[in-house]
């Protein structure tokens, strides 16, 4: 089955507020040693997969420069990146080749230069159309330079273009993020990311919330019950506009899901290069595991300077834990059928009664042998995977 790759990219030109990825901002000197190290992991990803057992295909159908904002760097490691993937894989015609970018860093030879290396798809870090927002959580950008971004992004040839968007930042209200939704609609993006603001100690503006404090703005932050009905006013309003959701915190037009992201959600193969990057290969077909899964050093100096990956074989268990705990993701649900051909009927009637409770709680929704979850349960979404889970959920790339 062919590959995604993901290549982390954890630099920034500022570090936003909200921010609890492994990415920050770097001096550009540590930049052409960081990209040495992620193409020499390229070149020895076939050996590593050898030596772990694992199954292994050189064909890539998706690719994911992720971050971060990978337009940081400069076109020549750019090129660099897309050069290494090139020389070690075989990119099949049609891949989804996506970059993430920052508002204001698509310069002219910018994008000249994404074109240059295949990539058709953009996903644009937009957070918020309401200017005043965007300031308060140290975003650069304004609506106007969003806009442009989007024209050009045309203008260039690329039209799969992802907004990205946060229900919950400070001074977000009703109207303001009203606002965000119709420029959003009105901009004809075919792929929209809206994630409600995540609260905890891995960023700054978490922190200070946690602490009770005015600093980023925390006093200016909506309660988790307006977070909430945001959320669900962007899910009716983008299905109204014809983008409708396919999975917790994506919505499409048909033909536009990211599909390096169903590869996370639907469990296949991918492998991961950079800081805090995460893989999943197939593992070897005898002995009792589903699959492979590694991760790299989430801290960039211990990346740099070769740090190994430490595997974890996935057991039948986890795997089928994880067929729920991702598969509950997308709007289409989980197939009892179908998960129940891969590890055994008995396997499943092992979440018969969290399934019935579940559907009695209205947290879930079952038709025949298809489970999904309803507009309550994808707001209370960890507490329902909690309820399939007998071991930590895994980690992936959002």
């Amino acid at each position: 089955m062919p590959l995604g790759i993901y290549l982390s990219v954890p630099f920034c030109r500022t570090k936003c507020s909200f921010c609890n990825f492994a990415s920050d901002v770097f001096s550009k000197g540590v930049f052409n040693r960081y990209v040495d190290r992620v193409c020499a992991d390229i070149a020895g990803a076939e050996k590593y997969a050898a030596a772990l057992g694992a199954g292994f295909d050189r064909t890539v159908n998706s690719i994911y420069l992720g971050g971060g904002t990978p337009t940081v760097l400069d076109a020549e490691q750019l090129k660099q990146l897309f050069g290494a993937i090139s020389q070690n894989f075989e990119v099949l015609p049609g891949a989804e080749v996506t970059v993430e970018c920052a508002p204001g860093t698509l310069t002219p030879p910018m994008l000249d230069t994404l074109v240059a290396c295949g990539v058709n798809r953009v996903s644009l870090g937009v957070q918020s159309f309401v200017d005043q927002e965007s300031r308060a959580v140290g975003r650069l950008h304004t609506r106007a330079i969003a806009l442009e971004d989007i024209a050009r992004l045309r203008a260039a040839g690329i039209h799969d273009i992802n907004v990205d968007l946060i229900a919950g930042l400070p001074h977000q209200k009703v109207e303001s993020w009203k606002f965000s939704l119709d420029e959003t609609i009105a901009s004809q993006a075919p792929h929209v990311s809206v994630y409600m603001l995540e609260v905890d100690e891995d960023s700054r503006l978490g922190r200070e919330l946690m602490a009770g404090g005015t600093k980023y703005h925390a006093h200016f932050v909506p309660d988790d019950d307006l977070t909430a009905d945001l959320y669900a006013m962007a899910c009716e309003r983008l299905d109204g506009a014809g983008v409708p959701q396919y999975e917790i915190s994506n919505f499409a037009r048909t033909g536009f899901e990211s599909r390096h992201n169903l590869k996370y959600w639907t469990r296949q193969p991918y492998l991961g290069f950079g800081v805090d990057a995460h893989s999943m290969l197939p593992a070897p077909e005898t002995g009792h595991s589903s699959a492979i899964r590694f991760a790299t050093p989430d801290n960039l100096e211990s990346y740099v300077a070769g740090k190994a990956s430490e595997p974890n074989f996935v057991s039948q268990q986890n795997a089928l834990e994880e067929s729920f705990f991702l598969g509950l993701r997308l709007n289409r649900g989980v197939d009892l059928a179908q998960i129940a051909g891969l590890f055994g009927r008995e396997s499943v009637q092992q979440f018969d009664s969290a399934i019935r409770e579940l559907v009695q709680e209205g947290l879930l929704l079952r038709e025949s042998e298809v489970v999904c979850l309803t507009a309550r349960g994808r707001l209370l979404s960890n507490e329902v995977f909690a309820r399939f889970l007998l071991t930590p959920p895994v980690s992936v790339h959002r």
